[in-house]
C-alpha cells in the first residue's frame, strides 16, 4: 500500500521530507535516503507501508529493556530498508533491503492491533530495522493497539526521527536508542549520519517524557576507548543519571567481519567507567549469565532483578521500591 507521507514541505515541485533528522530534499521522481519515500510530482508518498518482513514474540530483555516492563512479553515487527549505512549491521538482509524484497507480507493496522491480542502479547515494539522510516504505519497500528486496551508500544531505533516526527509519536512509551558512538568521525565514516542530530533527539525524547533505555555496542578499535565512554557515560548522565545504558557486546558482521568481539574486560571497564560518572542503572548485553544482567538498587546494592540472559529468574522489588532501603527505583512496572 502507498500512502502520503504525513511530514513534509512542497517546495514548487520539490519536496522536503520532515520524518527523520535527514531532511531530505527531493526532486521529482527521486527518492530518499531511506529508499521508502518518492517525490511523485509534488507529493511525498511513503512505498513501506503495512509491509512486514518480520514478526515475532519477545521477552522485552531482548530490545533490550530491563527497566521498562521487566518480565514482560512483546510482539515485535520490522520492516525494510534504514536511514543509516552502518557498516557493522547485525540485521543487514533487511536494513540494507529495498522494496525488491521478497519475504514481506502487507497488513493493515488494525491487523497488528489483533495480532497483540492474539499472541497475547502484552505491547508492541517497532524493531528490527529502522522504525522511524515506518513511521505512518508504525504511527497508525500503534494507535489502534492502544484501543484494544492497556498495551504499551515501544521503539529500538538509531535515534534519527525528527521532532515533527515524535510529536506525533503521542502513542510511544518508552525508546531503546542505539548511541553507536560518541565520535562525529565514526558516525560519518560507518552510520553516514550524525552524531549531533542523534543526540538532539534523544534530548528532545527526554524533555518528551518518554521513557529512554540506551544501548552502546562496543566495538574493538572504533569506539571502546575509556575517554570516549566516559563522555558518553557524562553527557547520559547530564541529562538523567537514573536512564538504564546497556554496553553490548559486539560480534564480527556484514562489512566487519575484521573486528574480534568485544573482550569482556572492555565491557566491565565500561561499566566502572559510567558507574563512576554517576549513572545508577548500568548494563552488559550479549554476555548471556553476566552479573551485569541483573537489576541492583543503586543506593544500597541489593540485588532486585535476577536475570539469566533475557529471562526473569527472580524479582524481589517491593512495588517500585527496593525491599532493603526503600529506594524508589526507575522502574514502569
Amino acid at each position: 500500500m502507498i500512502v502520503e507521507s504525513y511530514l513534509y514541505e512542497k517546495l514548487d515541485g520539490d519536496v522536503q521530507c520532515k520524518t527523520c533528522n535527514h531532511y531530505c530534499k527531493l526532486k521529482a521522481e527521486k527518492w530518499g535516503i531511506c529508499r521508502v519515500r518518492k517525490n511523485e510530482k509534488g507529493n511525498l508518498m511513503v512505498y513501506n507501508y503495512g509491509l512486514v518482513s518480520s514478526m515475532a514474540v519477545d521477552p522485552i530483555e531482548k530490545k533490550p529493556f530491563h527497566n521498562f516492563k521487566p518480565g514482560t512479553d512483546v510482539l515485535s515487527f520490522g520492516s525494510i530498508s534504514c536511514n543509516f549505512r552502518c557498516l557493522h549491521c547485525q540485521n543487514y538482509s533487511i536494513a540494507f533491503a529495498d522494496l525488491t524484497y521478497p519475504y514481506v507480507r502487507e497488513l493493515k493496522p488494525e491487523d497488528v492491533a489483533e495480532l497483540v491480542v492474539e499472541k497475547r502479547a502484552d505491547g508492541v515494539a517497532w524493531t528490527y530495522n529502522e522504525p522511524g522510516i515506518w513511521h505512518e504505519f508504525a504511527l497508525d497500528a500503534s494507535k489502534e493497539v492502544k484501543k484494544r486496551g492497556d498495551y504499551y508500544v515501544v521503539y529500538v531505533t538509531n535515534g534519527y526521527m525528527s521532532k515533527e516526527a515524535i510529536d506525533q509519536l503521542d502513542v510511544l512509551d518508552a525508546a531503546n536508542v542505539d548511541v553507536k558512538a560518541f565520535s562525529e568521525e565514526f558516525y560519518r565514516r560507518i552510520c553516514k549520519a550524525k552524531l549531533e542530530r542523534v543526540l538532539d533527539t534523544v534530548e528532545y525524547m527526554h524533555r518528551k517524557g518518554i521513557f529512554l533505555e540506551i544501548t552502546y555496542l562496543v566495538i574493538p578499535g572504533e569506539n571502546d576507548s575509556e575517554e570516549e565512554i566516559k563522555e558518553f557515560a557524562e553527557w547520559v548522565c547530564s541529562m538523567d543519571k537514573r536512564i538504564p545504558v546497556h554496553f553490548s557486546r559486539f560480534h564480527p558482521d556484514f562489512q566487519m567481519t575484521d573486528k574480534p568481539s568485544t573482550p569482556l574486560y572492555t565491557l566491565e571497564m565500561a561499566v566502572r567507567v559510567a558507574k563512576d560518572v554517576g549513572l545508577e542503572y548500568v548494563y552488559i548485553g550479549n554476555v548471556w549469565g553476566h552479573e551485569y544482567e541483573d537489576t541492583y538498587c543503586p543506593n544500597c546494592g541489593t540485588k532486585l532483578i535476577d536475570r539469566e540472559g533475557f529471562y526473569i529468574v527472580k524479582n524481589e522489588l517491593d512495588g517500585d521500591r527496593c525491599p532493603e532501603c526503600g529506594y524508589r527505583q526507575n522502574i514502569v512496572l
